[in-house]
């Protein structure tokens, strides 16, 4: 749903979540990369778990449970696929779980250490109720991730990874507003689920990001109550354009797509909620916000073959100062591109305050 918290949602993910559980299923392989990660990591770390094969028994198991959809092409996905990608290159064996309600996440998360699994990895912090298992005697030689909030405090035998959406939303504001001044417009429409404070706050960071460029721009915004309902996401979509926005954001799971392709022939401009789908043609997006979960466990799992993923600890992503989060033009005309690193990267050397900022002017 990329769309993030780490998440609003938490980063959005939490709220991107779907009802309902599908079967556990073997792993298959998909093509991804991502940069080691770097950065300091807080106090707190359990070394007593020999990394990455924790139980001993000569095999490498990466359980993954993932509240939404992990075939939505997107934010939910990049999590599973990064994981596949990974497992494949080190014949390591992925037992994957989506849709998985918090409800049912302790129990989920018994079920992995059952299998012997070496790592339980929730794909959002929405499923942080299973974290509890880690005390069991049953995932005693487990290790732990999960994406946290930012400002997130250590969890003991869990690695919490961290950005802050103030900074990518503000900044993907800002690089719609540079596209929205060369054009003319002042404009735009914000597209997203349920109306939680994760997506409340979201879009308002992103009207803030575009109002440093427009100051006198406007944003839309419509909660169709469901991050999958492409319906829903069209019908919104249309609307928003027929009341003149020429910028769409959906903010969406399972339903970014269908908005997407709508916009496309509104001639709206369109942004991603989370992955970079720059070479994307069907639908196209002019611009990729990218707080992709799969880059940061990809980061998690290189660690963790090494010996390295620290549990107790906390890694804090930076806008600007680390490879993710980042935002991108995906045709970026004249000095846009130089424009918005440049702004990205005083958000990375704190001398633009991203909080204060979206508070100003959101």
């Amino acid at each position: 749903m990329t769309a993030k918290s780490t998440f609003w949602r938490p980063r959005a993910a939490a709220g991107l979540a779907l009802a309902g559980a599908l079967a556990l299923s073997g792993c298959a392989g998909n093509a991804a990369t991502a940069p080691k990660a770097t950065g300091s990591a807080s106090a707190g770390n359990d070394s007593s778990l020999k990394e990455p094969d924790v139980n001993g028994d000569g095999k490498v198991v990466i359980g993954v449970l993932s509240p939404g959809d992990i075939n939505d092409h997107g934010y939910y996905q990049s999590f599973v696929d990064s994981a596949d990608a990974f497992a494949k290159e080190k014949g390591w064996t992925i037992v994957k779980r989506g849709s998985v309600p918090p409800s049912d996440a302790l129990t989920a998360a018994r079920a992995l250490c059952q299998q012997h699994v070496d790592m339980v990895a929730l794909a959002a912090s929405e499923l942080k109720t299973a974290v509890p298992a880690a005390e069991d005697p049953v995932c005693g030689k487990t290790a732990w991730y999960m994406p946290g909030q930012a400002g997130s405090a250590p969890i003991p035998r869990v690695l919490l990874s961290t950005d802050d959406p103030n900074q990518s939303m503000f900044a993907a504001g800002y690089a719609a507003g540079l596209k929205m001044k060369a054009a003319g417009y002042t404009k735009a429409g914000f597209i997203t689920g349920t109306k939680a404070d994760f997506s409340v706050a979201a879009a308002k960071a992103f009207l803030a990001g575009i109002r440093e460029v427009v100051p006198k721009a406007t944003l839309t915004s419509t909660y169709t109550g469901d991050f999958n309902d492409s319906a829903k996401a069209k019908e919104a979509t249309q609307a928003q354009i027929s009341q003149g926005a020429k910028v769409i954001y959906p903010y969406l799971g399972g339903a970014t797509d269908a908005a997407a392709q709508l916009a496309n022939a509104g001639g709206a401009l369109t942004l991603t909620p989370g992955t970079d789908r720059c070479d994307s043609a069907g639908p196209k997006f002019d611009i990729s916000v990218i707080f992709d979960p799969g880059d940061y466990f990809r980061a998690a799992l290189e660690e963790f073959a090494k010996d390295n993923l620290k549990m107790g600890t906390v890694r804090e992503w930076q806008l600007g100062a680390d490879p993710y989060p980042t935002v991108k033009i995906c045709k970026g005309q004249g000095d846009e591109n130089q424009k918005l690193a440049q702004f990205m990267k005083k958000i990375g050397d704190k001398e633009i305050d991203a909080a204060a900022e979206v508070k100003r002017l959101g």
